[in-house]
């Protein structure tokens, strides 16, 4: 009995349960299956250490780790997002004080070498050049030739103009609950000429897209133009008015009922702020409700405030407006023919065909850019002055870092009239152009204008080509000055811009859908061009050869159309008019007449050939 109590107490202990311990290391201990053996156990393995867990304490456990894990993920990522916000800090500040001692104060004092470009010496490289330029005896460039690159542009078919007035009646349907109008539409349109005209296309595009009966534009009095004109100051009414019959109704003013709910006084009408470049989605969804439920809205500042992206014949009522119903009012149009035909005849040299520079060295754009030339300490105090004056410590405050020579490098100084002659004589254009400068006052016109007229003696402005008398009705009104110069420039061969800005902008695109595409557009390279022009040692050969490929990359790139997909445009439609554009060049529908600038255009043509 004694020996088998022994025995049996030698057999190790069964676990009956069926669930393994989930702290286990994979032993199992034998498993009596109940059957009568009477040989003897053979000896136990050695056992590891038993762990005594529960399956509540290996959870318990594991949330612990996973706890653990979770903070050490935390802390890592913590590490790392401080890591890359202090690269984002630190190498950007390493970066612009790298910048600052190469091209700023600190570079003379340090005796680095001046970044290329950094430092204004175009008028002394002009007099090292002048005598090159005189007696250079290559053959001059051809207006009539300036430009070989030709491209086919593409209509879309059909032409959204042929069938525009069923859709907008259609569409007109789809969107009222009954018939009528949405309401009326008010915008304030605010900036100079051009920026108000940008307003005033997007106000006939969204008044098309809302079902919207349009009241004549109002232009905001800006505080830099100081330009208090009105829509029928500068543009013909009744003209604008007629050519969008059809597309979007146009009246003057609000109905006398409207008028009395306020008091007479469109500035008592709520103002409704819209967010820049607003959708489509946006203004069906957030602006038609109330405009139906107040039956006028009014809207300011308006300059940006529908985005590119509409539908074909929304966009078309931007074409519309811009290149057909958009005239300038008799006076102005008047005057600017003139000036237009008096610039082919002193042209006779060249075939009645001359060049336009807008150039963009009035005093404020000057003192605007920060950049400095070469007029030393008075032109600086003459500059802190200006700044000062127009822009009330703007330029002073402490977050404002102001690196003139870094300005230049980019290429964001306004280019002189000395550099602008140098680019036209290096790209092949002799002393027979007739070149037409659109600016306001040149700053120091006298010393800045007299290398150009070396170069180019038969230089105009308006003020030269009309009369004191004709002017006279203009003078003050900057933007009415600026409408004589869009016109003559409108005209021209070649335009050459010299600064960005709306005026250039739009020109450009005028021009390509006047002359089939091609903006025939001279848009330099300025960060190149600054290099060159402080290059003391570089002959006039080496300075012309980089003028010709300028040229040839301002021909390749003044018929470039962008490659627009449905809802997908991402450029502007008012520099770059087409695809969209191109079929009111060829359209005969007689509700798009010509403007009276493209029949002066077609006889200055005839005129010439």
């Amino acid at each position: 009995m004694v020996a088998a109590h022994i025995a049996i107490s030698m057999k190790p202990k069964s676990n009956n349960s069926s669930t393994n311990n989930c702290c286990g290391n994979g032993y199992s201990s034998d498993v009596s299956n109940g059957s009568d053996n009477n040989s003897p156990s053979p000896p136990p393995s050695p056992l590891k250490p038993r762990l005594t867990h529960t399956l509540s304490q290996c959870r318990r456990r594991l949330r612990s780790k996973t706890k653990s894990f979770v903070r050490r993920e935390n802390l890592g990522s913590g590490l790392s997002f401080r890591r890359n916000l202090w690269y984002l800090l630190v190498l950007p500040l390493l970066y612009v004080s790298g910048l600052l001692m190469c091209v700023g104060p600190f570079s003379g004092l340090l005796g680095y070498a001046t970044v290329p470009g950094s430092v204004y010496r175009s008028y002394e490289n002009f007099q090292r050049l002048w005598d090159d330029i005189r007696f250079d005896n290559s053959s001059s460039l051809q207006l009539s030739s300036v430009w070989k690159y030709k491209r086919r542009v593409k209509v879309q078919k059909p032409c959204p103009n042929s069938t525009a007035r069923n859709h907008f009646s259609m569409y007109r349907t789809s969107i009222m609950e009954s018939p009528g109008s949405s309401g009326y539409l008010i915008i304030d349109a605010n900036g100079g000429l051009n920026q108000q005209r940008s307003a005033i296309c997007n106000a006939v595009a969204v008044a098309g897209l809302l079902n919207a009966i349009l009241v004549i534009p109002r232009f905001e009095l800006n505080s830099v133009w100081r330009d208090p004109s009105q829509f029928g100051d500068i543009y013909d009414e009744d003209y604008f008015m007629d050519n969008l019959k059809g597309y979007v109704n146009v009246v003057r003013e609000l109905p006398e009922t409207l008028m009395e709910r306020y008091d007479h006084n469109l500035s008592n009408i709520p103002n409704f702020r819209v967010q820049a470049w607003a959708t489509v989605n946006y203004y069906l969804g957030v602006v038609l409700p109330i405009l139906r439920d107040q039956g006028v809205i009014r809207i300011a500042p308006f300059a940006n405030r529908l985005t590119m992206n509409v539908p074909s014949h929304i966009q078309l009522l931007r074409c519309i407006s811009n290149y057909k119903a958009l005239k300038f009012s008799p006076p102005i149009s008047s005057l600017a023919e003139k000036l237009v035909n008096r610039m082919i005849e002193r042209s006779s040299m060249t075939g009645g065909k001359y060049v336009s520079v807008h150039l963009r060295f009035e005093q404020d754009m000057v003192a605007f850019s920060c950049c400095v030339y070469d007029g030393g300490e008075a032109e600086k105090f003459n500059m802190d002055s200006f700044r000062e004056k127009g822009w009330k410590g703007k330029f002073k405050r402490k977050d404002r870092v102001i690196v003139p020579a870094l300005n230049r490098v980019e290429g964001k100084c306004p280019l002189t009239p000395v550099e602008v002659g140098l680019m036209l004589s290096g790209m092949g254009f002799d002393n027979n152009t007739s070149i037409y400068i659109a600016s306001g006052e040149i700053y120091q016109a006298e010393k800045h204008l007299a290398p150009l007229r070396k170069m180019f003696p038969l230089l105009y402005t308006k003020e030269s080509l009309a009369t004191p008398v004709e002017l006279a009705p203009l003078e003050g009104y900057s933007s009415r000055l600026a409408a004589l110069d869009y016109t003559v420039s409108l005209f021209s061969e070649v335009f050459v811009t010299t600064q960005g800005g709306n005026f250039p902008h739009f020109l450009m695109g005028h021009r390509r859908f006047l002359f089939s595409g091609h903006a025939k557009t001279i848009k330099p390279d300025k960060r190149k061009l600054v290099i060159l022009l402080q290059d003391m040692s570089i002959s006039w050969k080496a300075f012309k050869d980089e003028m010709r490929v300028m040229l040839a990359e301002s021909d390749r790139k003044g018929m470039m159309v962008p490659r627009v997909k449905k809802f997908n445009r991402k450029t502007s439609i008012y520099t770059y008019p087409l695809p969209e554009c191109a079929c009111l060049q060829s359209s005969n529908n007689s509700t798009i007449r010509l403007t009276d600038s493209e029949n002066a255009l077609d006889s200055h043509r005839e005129h010439t050939q």
